[in-house]
């Protein structure tokens, strides 16, 4: 096992925590302790679960449990794991939510007992609606979270095939956009005509195009408008061109950035809190067109940096957070950190991110273990939780039950992560 986390404040509860899909690690919870397995890799490889099994036998060899916590994802391995542990040992299975864990990473390291706003940027997980997220703003207090707003959904032609090929993801931006007919021609030489003409068909017809709201897949459709990756051959290669291409061209012009900034008008959400990154793409695809695309992939990051902080000082203001927190795997961009970080800090708002363990998914176990302990806790003993705190919960309730009545209507199919993309 890795050497033990020390966190500020006890957790109410003793948790088991079965991790992510991607990068997989568990951990323990006990007091102030955090016990962390080490890496298995995706549960997609068989050696992978079956590590994680050692090390979960590993860990309940320390100790009882109060309860499982785990993914929201009922076809994990690690879900199912879970329940099978949690009903041998008489204990509950607790299930979080993707993005809220990783915002609860910051609550436990850090913590935190007032209201947090959260940025949860990530390849993906699945959400209360049984979609794909990966480009949420949170609300977290105590036990409880609410979903703020997220990104606009983008279309992923092929589903998880998207995730490997950013391609693929240029063309459905180019769709979304009204520029479908420009699909063949400018993607055809790269990647077969007959594959081009096929992607653009499925768009138009709404054919296997799930939308999904990840971070993650917009980094991948700059990065293949810009031709800087048309297949992903390692993990992250499509996020780390586009990193790459954007910090070299900002460190030979380090004036560019303001005038970036001031230059195109940042996104902006809606009043259901979607913000709609459309509109940069189709800046970023003008530049690349004209021969510029170390500034175009300097302007995506720019621009989405400042978006996002806008969108979480608003978020802030209305909630009485003072501080706000992130997490998820698109946090190991450093441009895009520094930059919002700065444009907070200079907002006075305080950032938070995880120290002991990974921003992204192999810390993912941290964050379901303190939301589990919080929960288990408030289950115990609810005259304890905090009229705020309820306030929200109740909020929470209401737009889960709606988002599950809606679900149940549409009947959706949950996706399963099969991806090798940035910000997982």
């Amino acid at each position: 096992m890795d050497t033990p986390v020390s966190l500020p404040r006890p957790a109410p509860a003793r948790i088991l925590a079965v991790g992510a899909w991607l990068k997989n690690a568990a951990c323990r919870l006990d007091g102030t302790r955090v016990l962390m397995s080490p890496l298995h890799g995706d549960l997609d490889d068989p050696a992978a679960c079956a590590a994680l099994e050692d090390s979960v036998q590993r860990l309940l060899a320390l100790g009882p449990v109060d309860a499982v916590a785990h993914d929201l994802h009922p076809d994990f391995h690690s879900t199912r794991l879970a329940l099978a542990l949690a009903q041998q040992l008489g204990v509950p299975a607790i299930g979080i939510q993707h993005h809220h864990a990783h915002i609860a990473v910051v609550q436990a390291e850090q913590g935190i007992t007032g209201p947090l706003v959260g940025l949860a940027l990530d390849g993906v997980g699945l959400g209360t609606d049984d979609k794909p997220w990966g480009g949420e703003l949170l609300l977290v207090h105590g036990a409880h979270w609410q979903r703020l707003g997220h990104l606009q959904p983008l279309a992923l032609p092929g589903g998880d095939a998207a995730a490997r090929e950013p391609w693929r993801l240029a063309a459905a931006v180019l769709h979304a956009l009204g520029r479908g007919a420009e699909i063949p021609q400018r993607l055809g030489p790269a990647v077969g005509e007959g594959a081009a003409k096929l992607v653009a068909t499925m768009l138009v017809r709404g054919l296997n195009c799930p939308a999904s709201t990840s971070a993650g897949r917009w980094f991948d459709a700059a990065a293949g408008l810009l031709g800087l990756s048309v297949r992903q051959v390692a993990e992250a290669e499509a996020a780390i061109a586009l990193e790459r291409l954007a910090t070299h061209t900002v460190t030979a012009l380090p004036t560019l950035i303001e005038a970036l900034a001031q230059e195109v008008q940042p996104p902006l959400a809606d009043a259901n809190g979607t913000l709609a990154l459309l509109p940069l793409l189709e800046h970023v695809a003008a530049r690349g067109d004209a021969g510029r695309p170390g500034e175009a992939a300097a302007l995506f990051h720019v621009q989405l940096a400042d978006a996002l902080a806008g969108w979480a000082q608003r978020a802030a203001r209305q909630y009485g957070s003072l501080q706000v927190a992130l997490g998820g795997g698109c946090f190991f961009n450093r441009l895009l950190s520094a930059r919002l970080m700065d444009t907070l800090a200079a907002l006075g708002l305080p950032t938070l991110r995880p120290q002991g363990v990974s921003p992204g998914d192999a810390g993912l176990a941290l964050g379901q273990a303190w939301a589990a302990a919080l929960q288990f806790a408030e289950q115990r003993h609810p005259a304890a939780v905090p009229p705020e705190a309820a306030a929200l919960a109740a909020t929470a309730i209401a737009a889960a039950s709606s988002a599950a009545a809606a679900t149940e209507s549409e009947n959706p199919t949950r996706p399963v992560p099969a991806e090798t993309s940035p910000c997982a």
